[in-house]
């Protein structure tokens, strides 16, 4: 968790092109807003996915989530099942809770995560050496 005094915030305006960009192959994250930013509070990131993409598979963390699908397709797994969000869906995802998410389709697919509390950010530099040392392949067209 970060060092940052719960509280600190300020005011601040996030330009994507500020944002801080983690590759993972075919999969990436952008965070527009992170500890430092938001007094420890959350974050906000991006995920984009090419098409045809895997996810990082079932996993979970203490952290609760809140995505919001942008563009595409983003098929997620949560409370043991598979749904299609689509943009302007929305998925609660409390802390603890085993999740994954994948891009089954022909085109880009987005969503906005917001991560309560903040400090997801600081695991980004070690989930994308995971990523380098286990590149993600692709999904068959019929996944």
């Amino acid at each position: 968790m970060s060092t940052t005094e719960p509280g600190a915030a300020k005011p601040f305006i996030a330009r994507r092109g500020q944002a801080r960009h983690y590759g993972m192959g075919p999969m990436r994250a952008l965070f527009l807003a992170d500890c430092a930013q938001t007094g420890s509070r959350y974050s906000v990131s991006e995920w984009w996915q090419e098409p045809r993409t895997p996810g990082p598979g079932v996993h979970q963390h203490e952290e609760d989530h809140i995505f919001y699908v942008l563009a595409g397709t983003v098929s997620l797994f949560l409370d043991g099942s598979w749904s299609e969000l689509t943009p302007g869906s929305c998925a609660w995802i409390p802390g603890g809770t085993p999740h994954d998410f994948q891009n089954r389709g022909a085109v880009e697919s987005g969503f906005l995560a917001i991560t309560v509390p903040g400090g997801f950010e600081e695991e980004l530099p070690g989930i994308v050496q995971w990523f380098v040392d286990q590149p993600l392949g692709r999904l068959s067209g019929d996944a």
